[in-house]
């Protein structure tokens, strides 16, 4: 399972209107927004940033509830850096606990962090989580991005999976032995024996596909059969969506001179 279908709900999105627009169209629209919204330091354009982020989200009709479950998860990651923030940024004394005093600005600072980075997540999810990971690897061989790490990424996504069936089958391997883990040496020396047991079985097993592609004809370049076309409606929503950008812009333009 890649990182994507991770984040992204378990099916794709055919029916989603964000569905039909070019998937080159869409991984450039999702580095803008995010390009964008980290430049973002004004309240009132984070906030609208979030707001068209929410509307994408609409727009690709993620679920809402699987949607702010991993996006809670996201939360709960960065939540240690957000609670010291105020009290290790030096302004205006805000309150104090156990004689440490938290700040107005490490407060907006933390608030800044957690719209920004909820706003990029979201629209992230919406323009790319709904997208089939070999899709995208051809949006992004489309863009010119190298070769080299187009194909890592998409054998990544192919095998993590079959590695991930491997490390479960040895984990089972090791409870049948009546291996429990406890926080002593024999415990640490068997996770080092999993870790280079897999490191192994994932070099032979790469050098068995490896072998497999040469025998099908594999020359280190992937043939492409799809096609992208960019159509009448795929530019009329990069230029809306290349409007919104801009108005987020001025939003924060606007909120520096005021």
């Amino acid at each position: 399972m890649s990182l994507l279908a991770a984040l992204a709900p378990a099916h794709a999105a055919p029916r989603a209107r964000l569905g039909a627009v070019d998937p080159r169209a869409r991984v450039v629209m999702a580095s803008a927004f995010a390009v964008v919204t980290v430049a973002l330091s004004g309240f009132a354009a984070l906030i609208a940033a979030l707001g068209m982020a929410l509307a994408l989200m609409a727009m690709a009709h993620l679920p809402v509830g699987a949607t702010l479950r991993r996006m809670a998860a996201m939360d709960m990651f960065i939540f240690a850096l957000l609670a010291m923030l105020p009290f290790t940024t030096p302004g205006t004394p805000l309150f104090t606990v156990f004689g440490w005093t938290a700040s107005v600005e490490g407060a907006q600072h933390a608030a800044q962090i957690a719209l920004t980075a909820n706003a990029v997540v979201l629209a992230m999810l919406a323009l790319l989580g709904t997208m089939e990971a070999v899709t995208l690897g051809h949006a992004l061989h489309a863009l010119r991005c190298p070769e080299r790490l187009v194909q890592l990424m998409m054998f990544t996504v192919r095998y993590i999976e079959v590695l991930g069936e491997e490390y479960a089958r040895m984990r089972g391997a090791m409870r049948a032995r009546g291996f429990r883990p406890r926080s002593n040496w024999h415990s640490y020396r068997s996770y080092g024996y999993l870790v280079g047991m897999m490191l192994v079985r994932a070099i032979e097993r790469s050098e068995r596909i490896l072998g497999a592609m040469k025998c099908r004809g594999f020359t280190g370049r992937i043939p492409l059969l799809e096609r992208f076309r960019m159509g009448r409606s795929d530019w009329q929503f990069a230029a809306l969506f290349a409007a919104a950008l801009a108005a987020l812009i001025a939003i924060e333009v606007a909120d520096v001179f005021v």
